[in-house]
């Protein structure tokens, strides 16, 4: 897996303290974003307190590749977003790459149960292929597994509310080791708008009652937010 921050909003967190400071003053952003004299104070506040509208002002586009279609899956249920998935009609998938559960690692005599199982379902599409079947129909015996890649572009907003579903330590593995990495890179690039990113735990108690895992992402909390 691979994730990229591709590009995103320059200056987003002034840009959002200015946004928010505007509600309350007779002066527009335009004139506060160059004049606002503490903007990461007054974006903490306001984020604190869970007011996030601000922050859908702030967009972020990552390229992620090398996941499973598993994966993309369930990342396009976060429908206030935006995506281009890599086509598996137009694109001849040759090469049988795929992802690997560290689970089936670990149990003797499940990988090669696994990588048999992949590689007969490569050779049914080659074949089929073969026979002059059009990729978009070949591909219905391709596996939940097989790889992909996938451009996203998301505001602050949606971002914050997938850190709080995908960060969680009961989210499938495999997206929240996504969600991580794509949290890493927005705290690098707006360290004020995700002081808070991530799980629930990260900002009080957990919401899932007794499915609770019992151990708070405490990785995840910044100076900033404590």
């Amino acid at each position: 897996m691979k994730v990229t921050l591709l590009a995103h909003t320059p200056d987003a967190d002034r840009i959002c303290a200015a946004a928010a400071r505007s509600c309350y003053s007779d002066k527009p952003s335009s004139t506060l974003v160059e004049t606002m004299k503490n903007p990461a104070k007054m974006l903490a506040n306001v984020v604190s307190m869970g007011h996030h509208s601000v922050i859908e002002h702030a967009t972020f586009t990552f390229c992620i590749e090398g996941v499973s279609r598993s994966l993309t899956h369930q990342l396009v249920r976060h429908r206030i977003a935006s995506f281009s998935q890599q086509s598996q009609r137009y694109v001849s998938l040759q090469e049988a790459t795929y992802v690997v559960p560290d689970s089936v690692m670990e149990v003797e005599g499940a990988e090669e149960i696994y990588r048999n199982a992949m590689d007969a379902a490569w050779k049914a599409y080659n074949d089929l292929e073969a026979l002059g079947i059009l990729a978009e129909d070949a591909r219905y015996v391709l596996p939940n597994g097989c790889t992909t890649n996938i451009t996203v572009t998301m505001n602050a907003r949606e971002l914050m509310h997938m850190f709080s579903l995908r960060c969680c330590n009961r989210a499938q593995w495999e997206i929240r080791q996504m969600a991580d990495e794509m949290l890493r890179l927005c705290k690098e690039a707006c360290p004020v708008i995700f002081a808070y990113g991530g799980p629930a735990c990260v900002r009080g108690p957990c919401p899932e009652g007794e499915k609770c895992c019992g151990n708070p992402r405490k990785d995840l909390i910044t100076p900033e937010s404590e």
